[in-house]
């Protein structure tokens, strides 16, 4: 009856939702813990930290269930506002706010609801030490794609999830068998061969990664694959044919200045200015500088926007500066990074350098000294 009462409000909420037990099989445990010894997590240290917690729940909190929640964000275009330069492709699930700002307001209440039948409870949304995915996999929301994505049958891979902790008990775990079939189209269009082939990837060659978790300079081999992607990359979901299917949560609104920004604002913003523009978005988790960079990339993989270009050779940030130096060369101006040679910062002044004797762009990130693990 509780859990039927939970169920009711969510769906009356507009979520997709199941319930499932906290234990992981013992096989899902060894591979996520064989993917992390790998590296291939690339530079999200916080998913090593502590991952007996991630995989068992309930060793830090009082809960021994789940309700998962699933919110679809396959939306349309919402079409190209005017002026601008909106060059670049974004992912689709940042053309609305923030789905964790959306989200949360709806799990406070949620909690307020299951205390009020008496339970302990708490909401996640992607933003605590829980195996969200594998939780929704185990509970029958979807199963696991060759691409890694949660996919829904007849609802495709385009949602959010979001998690309350219950101290209900457990029920018997519902997994769907996968669905994939002989399909590899996932693996064919992904541009840098990041998906293992196996449900997982390796994110130290995921476009996604490096275009918003990376935090130094995105290494030139990898400029060929990031292609026009601004933010993210939804190649693998848009070959997926189960994304005919999608539908769209009520509490979504894609705005046509995240789904195609003015890239002017990157290099033309100060931080602050930045932050209060864009409050509430996912472009905050970059931040001004790295969206910078990012366009820089697309920009000169595209030959367009030269004057950007040109612009981001003064930026105040020494990771703009080095990419813009790249960027230059790529488009065939390396005479304008001249400029750079005395740059206070030395790994700009040592690219600088390279590319003025005429040497290609540096193939490794000059920023690594500040934390990020290497490209394979």
């Amino acid at each position: 009856m509780v859990k039927d009462l939970l169920e009711e409000r969510a769906r009356g909420l507009g979520f997709l939702v199941a319930w499932a037990p906290l234990a992981l099989p013992e096989e899902v445990k060894a591979r996520f813990l064989a993917w992390l010894r790998s590296g291939r997590h690339a530079g999200m240290a916080y998913l090593a930290r502590h991952p007996e917690v991630r995989l068992d729940p309930a060793l830090r909190f009082p809960a021994r269930s789940a309700l998962l929640l699933a919110a679809p964000h396959a939306y349309p275009d919402p079409g190209r506002p005017p002026g601008g330069v909106r060059l670049g492709r974004v992912a689709r699930y940042a053309w609305a706010r923030d789905y964790h700002l959306l989200l949360e307001p709806h799990l406070r209440a949620l909690e307020e609801v299951a205390r009020g039948l008496g339970l302990w409870a708490r909401g996640y949304v992607d933003h605590g030490p829980l195996p969200e995915r594998s939780l929704a996999a185990l509970a029958g929301l979807g199963f696991i794609g060759r691409s890694g994505m949660l996919i829904r049958v007849g609802g495709g891979s385009y949602l959010s999830l979001a998690v309350l902790l219950t101290d209900l008990p457990p029920p018997p775990p519902a997994p769907v068998p996968g669905r994939c079939g002989r399909c590899v189209r996932c693996l064919a269009a992904c541009p840098t061969n990041a998906l293992l082939g196996d449900g997982t990837l390796d994110a130290r060659r995921c476009v996604s990664y490096w275009t918003i978790e990376h935090r130094g300079a995105i290494p030139y081999p990898f400029w060929d694959g990031v292609g026009e992607w601004l933010f993210g990359c939804d190649l693998c979901q848009e070959a997926c044919p189960w994304n005919r299917f999608g539908s769209v949560w009520t509490g979504f609104r894609p705005e046509p200045d995240l789904a195609h920004p003015d890239l002017q604002d990157f290099f033309q913003l100060s931080g602050r200015a930045f932050g209060r523009k864009y409050a509430g978005t996912a472009f905050l988790r970059p931040g001004r500088a790295r969206m910078a960079r990012n366009a820089l990339i697309v920009l000169a993989n595209l030959g367009e926007g030269l004057g950007l270009i040109r612009q981001g050779l003064s930026d105040p940030h020494p990771l703009v500066r080095l990419t813009a130096l790249q960027a230059a060369h790529r488009v065939g101006r390396p005479d304008w990074g001249r400029r750079l040679l005395l740059d206070p910062d030395p790994r700009v002044a040592r690219e600088a350098r390279r590319l003025w004797r005429g040497e290609p762009p540096s193939p490794v990130d000059l920023f690594q000294d500040e934390g990020e693990a290497p490209g394979p």
